[in-house]
């Protein structure tokens, strides 16, 4: 790596370079003597530092006219430096990759100093475009199942890495790295000592008040906490360095270090136990599992009541359920995960041997693919129908319009999309063979699911999909599915609303996806009633904002469709929704941040959302092919909400050139 003086730029210089950036909210100086925007939060102990703040805090070191910075926010800090007589920025280091910390260097063409990034993160500078994937799949590197949970420039920046435990050497300054990853895979904490004191410059490791930053950047799997994991070890290691203060990306400096990081420690715990899925995923028995099916004729079909079957224990994990008319006619409760040659020999046996004769239709709990991936078979070959609430119905049909965890499109034996015969209003009753079937909106694992209940054969017999699995009669389980933020799912309108929905409609039996049968659920319901209002607490107990939703949704302001499709066309629409999460109308504003050969009839985007509300605004893109830089493109949403900056969170793709054969 080179030595920090080996690569300085004259500021003055820079300016030129750098325009159409407002100045953003200032800070009050802590000394009467600085320029309007800064402050100096220890001017006795650590007087060479400053702290300047626009999307994020930018702290600088000072050693006379020369300065090194850890961020650099959205750019505005250069006229600021210039205000303060700096002349030269000798480095600048970045804790992790999100980009709303240095948003302002990837608009100049011209970097204005060596910038030094995590070596376990040097990837998502150098090649950003590799993880925002216009075909994602289940396994794709730092995703929930095929929605990414990293935020990259939307262009390659030249960086310079350093690997946990280097240290650095400016200007007199000793400056340790350490790793300390969870709020971000290769997240770093830059340590100085001045004054006496150790200062820990830690990135969104840990908010002020021993809180997590933000959900959906610890959220690395599928509701079994890994990035939990992660963030425990790395503030315990933290701790273990002895910081005396923090001095974080986002919010107040964090003064009594090692207290607070002791609060955290304790707080991810108490959060982990109730996060964690609230029946046991991979060691449960048969009968913890479906207790009351009895085995057929047919090897892998079991019967749950006279008219209902489901499968057996031979094909855990794996979703097929349905019920049989007394006329021989058959409806599918969702099918999916199965070979189509298994399917055809469960088809083949119930002929034979359970009175099965035509299926008229298959139903769809909710939108992810292992649901219907056999779909296509039971319309193809069977002539079945599929049916699901009219909510979930796009999700099936444009699944990569979307950027959510297991869209069908992200299997790799999936397919594209499928129509959906029959849309089903909320509250719907259907006449089948002789009873009489409901389909309501219940969301709880996703907003986009449903339920599908009858009474059959003398039972009240619910089919709730992926909301909540278990042994019913074990007063240790609670029986929640994951909490995945990608899936679209605030608590309140997701299991919460579940919960209350399966305490009102009171179910004799309750049929999970994935072969679990849950019978005389009532207890069963109430402890799932108490996980949901105990996890909301917990969510607003450990992140830092007023409505804890902003930092626990990844999709409170967004785009449909995700992938905007420009190769064919030269102009598209989108629709951008903004969300409001408080109980007060706010301002937002919302500029796109287009890439060279796009245009849009409206790049910024102003307005009001009322209490609890959303808006959905419609916006023109425009591809002038001669311009663009990239065959696949990232647009940006830089955000300020109620006068706050929240900076270049959110995104959607753009392609302007047809897919190379890699499908890339």
């Amino acid at each position: 790596m080179k030595r920090a003086g080996d690569r300085c730029w004259c500021l003055s210089a820079y300016l030129l370079l750098f325009v159409a950036i407002s100045v953003g909210p200032q800070v009050g100086a802590a000394e009467p003597e600085l320029p309007p925007g800064w402050s100096q939060p220890f001017p006795a102990e650590f007087p060479q530092l400053l702290q300047w703040r626009d999307v994020c805090n930018v702290w600088v070191l000072r050693e006379q006219d020369a300065a090194l910075l850890v961020c650099f926010g959205d750019g505005t800090v250069l006229p600021g430096l210039e205000a303060l007589g700096i002349r030269t920025i000798e480095r600048i280091l970045l804790p992790d990759h999100h980009r709303e910390q240095y948003q302002g260097l990837y608009r100049m063409s011209v970097l204005p100093a060596a910038v030094t990034v995590p070596q376990a993160e040097q990837a998502l500078f150098t090649d950003p475009g590799k993880y925002r994937r216009w075909r994602p799949t289940l396994g794709d590197e730092f995703s929930v199942y095929g929605a990414s949970y990293v935020r990259p420039a939307p262009r390659a920046l030249a960086v310079e890495s350093v690997a946990d435990n280097a240290v650095l050497q400016w200007r007199g300054h000793e400056i340790r790295c350490l790793a300390t990853p969870g709020h971000s895979p290769g997240g770093m904490t830059f340590l100085v000592t001045s004054g006496g004191r150790k200062f820990a410059f830690c990135g969104g490791l840990m908010h002020d008040g021993a809180r997590l930053s933000r959900w959906y950047d610890s959220e690395w799997d599928y509701g079994f906490g890994k990035g939990i994991e992660t963030l425990l070890a790395s503030a315990a290691r933290l701790q273990n360095a002895r910081p005396d203060v923090l001095l974080p990306v986002q919010g107040p400096v964090i003064r009594e270090a090692g207290r607070q990081l002791s609060e955290f420690q304790q707080r991810l715990v108490k959060f982990r136990a109730s996060y964690v899925r609230g029946y046991p995923v991979f060691d449960s028995t048969p009968a913890e599992r479906d207790s009351i099916s009895k085995p057929t004729a047919v090897p892998l079909i079991s019967q749950v009541t006279p008219h209902l079957y489901k499968l057996s224990h031979q094909t855990q994990g794996r979703n097929f359920a349905i019920i049989v008319s007394d006329n021989g006619r058959g409806l599918v409760l969702d099918c999916g995960l199965l070979p189509a040659a298994q399917l055809e020999e469960i088809i083949v046996g119930m002929r034979a041997h359970l009175g099965l004769k035509e299926i008229d239709a298959f139903w769809i709990s909710h939108m992810h693919g292992d649901h219907f991936l056999l779909g296509p078979v039971l319309k193809e070959k069977y002539g079945a129908e599929a049916w699901t609430l009219d909510s979930i119905v796009d999700r099936c049909e444009h699944p990569r319009a979307y950027d959510y965890a297991a869209m069908v499109s992200a299997y790799s034996d999936g397919f594209d999309g499928m129509q959906i015969d029959r849309a089903i209003k909320p509250g719907e009753r259907i006449e089948w063979e002789g009873l009489t079937l409901q389909v309501d909106w219940m969301p709880g694992q996703t907003e986009f699911g449903c339920c599908l209940w009858l009474d059959l054969d003398g039972q009240r017999i619910a089919f709730t999909g992926d909301n909540l699995f278990g042994n019913s009669q074990s007063p240790e389980q609670d029986g929640h599915e994951a909490v995945v933020a990608r899936n679209s799912c605030i608590l309140e309108e997701g299991y919460l609303y579940a919960a209350e929905y399966l305490r009102k409609l009171k179910p004799d039996i309750i049929m999970g996806s994935h072969s679990y049968v849950m019978q005389e659920p009532a207890a069963f319901i109430e402890r799932y009633h108490r996980w949901a209002q105990s996890m909301i607490g917990l969510y607003r107990e450990i992140l830092p904002t007023d409505a804890y939703e902003y930092a626990f949704d990844p999709y409170w302001v967004s785009a449909y469709p995700y992938r905007v499709d420009l190769s064919q066309a030269d102009e598209a629409e989108i629709f951008v929704t903004v969300r409001n999460f408080r109980d007060r109308p706010q301002r937002h504003s919302v500029r796109l941040q287009l890439p060279a050969g796009i245009s849009a009839d409206a790049e910024l985007l102003e307005g009001e959302v009322p209490a609890r509300g959303r808006v959905r605004i419609p916006v023109k893109l425009r591809v002038d092919r001669g311009l663009c830089e990239q065959a696949q493109s990232m647009v940006l949403f830089d955000i300020t909400l109620d006068g706050a900056r929240h900076g270049d969170l959110f995104d959607f793709l753009v392609r302007t050139q047809p897919e190379q054969s890699s499908g890339q």
